[in-house]
């Protein structure tokens, strides 16, 4: 009897356990770039529709832990195609979109089950304290496809990975 109690609770906890649906993954590489003073970057990765429509944030990574006279959020504004497409609105830290900057390797970001079917732009931009700025769009359509494209200085391969 005690098994299956055991058995029966852990069969009710599995949901309180996974993450929040996805319909796929981004894969970002951030390459290791060998400069004196490296920081790494802020990122920002968000999808449009083609036929347009408002941009929708899937992920925002600054420093998060900056406080004082200049807090991280201060240089968000250097992401400026995120930033002029709905960036400066976004109340931050947003719940499931804001992050820590990430160090060099790849890191992926789940695209949301409730993306509506259609054509979209996913676009990520990176910009590096004492560095570049890059933006990096691969076309995406829901139901996902497999898709790729690739930065050439802040920004490796972009990678969107169908479930």
């Amino acid at each position: 009897m005690k098994k299956s109690l055991v058995l029966a609770a852990s069969v009710i906890a599995a949901p309180v356990f996974s993450g929040p649906a996805s319909a796929g993954t981004i894969t970002v590489t951030i390459p290791r770039i060998n400069v004196a003073e490296y920081h790494v970057p802020y990122l920002a990765a968000w999808i449009e529709p083609v036929g347009g429509g408002p941009a929708r944030t899937l992920a925002v990574w600054y420093d998060i832990d900056k406080r004082g006279n200049e807090p991280g959020t201060k240089w968000l504004a250097d992401l400026r195609t995120w930033w002029r497409k709905g960036g400066r609105s976004l109340r931050l830290p947003a719940d499931g979109v804001s992050g820590a900057t990430r160090a060099p390797g790849a890191h992926r970001i789940a695209i949301p089950a409730n993306v509506k079917p259609g054509a979209y732009t996913l676009f990520v931009e990176a910009a590096r304290e004492d560095g570049g700025r890059e933006l990096v769009s691969v076309p995406m359509n829901v139901p996902l496809r497999d898709a790729k494209a690739s930065g050439k200085t802040e920004l490796g391969a972009v990678v969107i990975s169908a479930r």
